[in-house]
């Protein structure tokens, strides 16, 4: 009893420390803003609890069965008279049971200045490309957060200046990358992890320069009618690892990760024709190994006003491929996705989205649920589920065959 009201304390003081932090750097920018000649100031953000249950006990030594979390992430929007602006949005967690899922970061903290025929945007910032539901093969500014989610969707921000160029023949982006930020994976008593845990204070780079190692990056994009046409190319440092395994000096094996350098190509397509939404995700990689392509792919076909409830229905299918197969180091090689969307269209912008995903060479499965509603003005409930299927010992899903979980989290806006 003594040990748990010990860790208790421990977790609401470290809590306290963290959120501290954010609101301190928080009320530096605000103070700035407020003192400063502006014409326009916006403040907003959330704080969030969040509850993780697991299904089955954790199938590793150190892992905890369940956890609690409390995170924030505030947000400071300042417009200057001449129309650029400063964003500075900083995220801090606190875990209950996860040392590195307790961790803060700037997400973005960029000046933003306006020309008449271009904009240039300097700081730390986030970059989202890609037009598919369940897997990004082009978005490669930004690194995972991978301790946040096994979704692949929560990003750590990019050190960055990035020159917009609009015009009628579409948009030219270019991007120099300055500092290179490394994956994050769960620590000793996290789940959702390999068996090993990944050593990062071991990173090894292919390049000398290490993190500092300057990338760079272009992307073109166009709408045509009802068609979306995105192009892209970066060279330098691979977001994605390749996780190597070797001894350490008392001879016991340790997972490390490795950072090539890489050339990629991209391509992103998407078609509106009606209910139907066409899309479709390339890649050509080049440095990581032999040189493969990716891709994923498929469609939603939207039900609207189903049964004139004002419900909307839509089926989704992809398909998701890597030329690597076996050697692939991501977790879909060779899968198919079936999902089904549902909005309510309510009051509450009420949501659910269900994906089933099939691993075509193996009996592998993998079920994602989330939906969300939000409560009065200021208070959004959230859900996300996954569980895992049948995965022979040579899958990377084998690794979490026991880690089926339910996710709540309770957000507050403001």
């Amino acid at each position: 009893m003594r040990a748990t009201l010990a860790a208790l304390t421990l977790f609401l003081q470290s809590a306290i420390t963290l959120l501290s932090a954010v609101t301190l750097l928080s009320a530096i920018t605000l103070l700035s803003a407020v003192t400063s000649p502006a014409s326009a100031l916006e403040v907003s953000g959330y704080v969030e609890a969040e509850g993780s249950a697991f299904l089955q006990d954790p199938l590793y030594s150190g892992e905890v069965r369940d956890s609690g979390s409390f995170s924030a992430q505030p947000e400071f929007y300042h417009e200057f008279k001449d129309g650029s602006s400063l964003t500075f949005v900083p995220f801090a967690r606190v875990d209950s049971a996860d040392d590195r899922r307790s961790h803060w970061d700037i997400r973005e903290l960029n000046y933003l200045y306006l020309a008449d025929n271009y904009e240039v945007r300097a700081g730390i910032g986030k970059v989202f490309w890609g037009v598919t539901e369940f897997v990004h093969l082009v978005d490669i500014i930004n690194q995972t957060d991978f301790v946040e989610s096994i979704n692949f969707e929560e990003k750590l921000g990019q050190p960055m200046v990035n020159l917009s160029i609009p015009g009628a023949w579409g948009v030219l982006d270019l991007f120099a990358l300055p500092y290179f930020r490394e994956r994050t994976f769960p620590g000793r008593k996290g789940r959702l992890r390999f068996p090993l845990v990944v050593d990062t204070d071991k990173a090894r780079y292919e390049s000398p320069d290490k993190e500092r190692h300057v990338d760079f990056a272009v992307r073109y994009s166009k709408s045509i009618g009802d068609w979306d046409i995105g192009l892209s190319h970066f060279s330098g440092t691979g977001r994605e690892p390749t996780i190597i395994m070797e001894l350490n000096a008392r001879g016991r094996p340790v997972v490390i990760p490795y950072y090539e350098l890489i050339n990629q190509t991209g391509l992103d397509l998407q078609l509106v024709a009606g209910e139907w939404v066409w899309k479709l995700e390339a890649i050509y990689r080049s440095g990581q190994g032999e040189s493969f392509y990716s891709a994923t792919g498929g469609f939603e076909y939207t039900f609207v006003n189903v049964l004139e409830t004002g419900i909307d229905l839509g089926i989704v299918g992809e398909w998701i491929y890597d030329d690597r197969g076996e050697n692939a180091v991501v977790i879909f090689d060779n899968d198919g996705v079936l999902g089904l969307r549902l909005s309510l269209n309510d009051a509450a912008s009420t949501e659910f989205l269900a994906g089933l995903i099939q691993d075509a060479s193996s009996s592998s499965r993998a079920l994602r649920v989330e939906a969300s509603r939000r409560l009065g003005s200021s208070f959004k409930a959230s859900i996300e589920a996954w569980a895992f299927f049948d995965a022979p010992e040579e899958d990377i899903l084998y690794s979490l065959r026991d880690d089926d979980f339910v996710k709540l989290e309770l957000a507050y806006y403001y």
